[in-house]
């Protein structure tokens, strides 16, 4: 936009503006309206369907939500490699997590994820009713997560876990943490890295909530490679974290621990 007319320029950057208040509100309108549902159904329902329940309706409503943002944001996603996902089994599923959009575009394709999230999160007013339906799991103790995540493997869901441990510090991947292996181990499962690419780092750890994007905002996720249960994990965390930089062009050197 920088080459257009300064009018032009002007009226964009005012689309950029009400283009991230849209998206912003319609996220959390859709996380209000389904919140009385959640807090009713988790208390009443047997905990096999309320975490049926709960992830389908996470899948529903993010699909909703991208639809929307790539109807009035000038947002394109290009994700359809996460349906060859779906019928596959168990896996531990690892992404880079540049945004904070990561986890939307993810479970969106995939209705029987569950994610390993920040307790904060699942306390969160917005956030924390549906998380807790759909048995999400927090991050907070490192032992009990890591047998919730492999007792939901054993019975058949996929785990969403971002090996890094927070969103992206060195923009587009930063050292991974040994989380993954040590599930991957623990349950006996394979670990499938998703590649995550996005145009700006838009909701990145360097992007304030409430500067504007840069549109149109493109992003494309790719399959990458399906690694088998690791039985050395600190091998696997190197092995993993040189795979990610090696793929998405990060040419800092890695610090990737045990």
């Amino acid at each position: 936009m920088t080459d257009r007319h300064p009018a032009v320029r002007a009226l964009w950057t005012a689309y950029e503006v009400l283009a991230m208040v849209f998206g912003l509100g319609a996220l959390a309108a859709i996380c209000l309206a389904w919140l009385p549902g959640a807090l009713l159904l988790h208390p009443l329902l047997p905990r096999r369907l309320g975490k049926a329940v709960g992830r389908a309706a996470i899948a529903g409503g993010f699909r909703l939500y991208l639809r929307l943002l790539g109807a009035a944001c000038a947002c394109r996603f290009d994700i359809d490699e996460l349906d060859r996902l779906r019928g596959a089994g168990p896996l531990v599923v690892v992404a880079n997590h540049p945004s904070l959009l990561d986890a939307v575009l993810i479970l969106s394709r995939l209705p029987d994820a569950v994610c390993v999230i920040k307790a904060s999160l699942m306390d969160n007013v917005l956030f924390g009713a549906a998380a807790r339906l759909a048995r999400y799991i927090r991050n907070n103790a490192p032992l009990e997560m890591i047998l919730n995540a492999r007792e939901e493997l054993q019975s058949g869901a996929q785990l969403l876990i971002f090996p890094e441990g927070t969103r992206t510090t060195d923009f587009p991947v930063g050292p991974c943490l040994p989380s993954a292996g040590l599930i991957a181990n623990r349950a006996g499962v394979p670990v499938q890295a998703l590649l995550i690419e996005f145009s700006t780092p838009y909701l990145g750890k360097a992007w304030p909530l409430f500067r504007r994007p840069s549109l149109p905002l493109t992003c494309r996720i790719r399959l990458g490679r399906r690694f088998p249960p690791p039985a050395d994990v600190a091998a696997f965390t190197r092995e993993l974290d040189t795979y990610f930089r090696s793929e998405l062009g990060a040419s800092a050197p890695s610090t990737a621990t045990a």
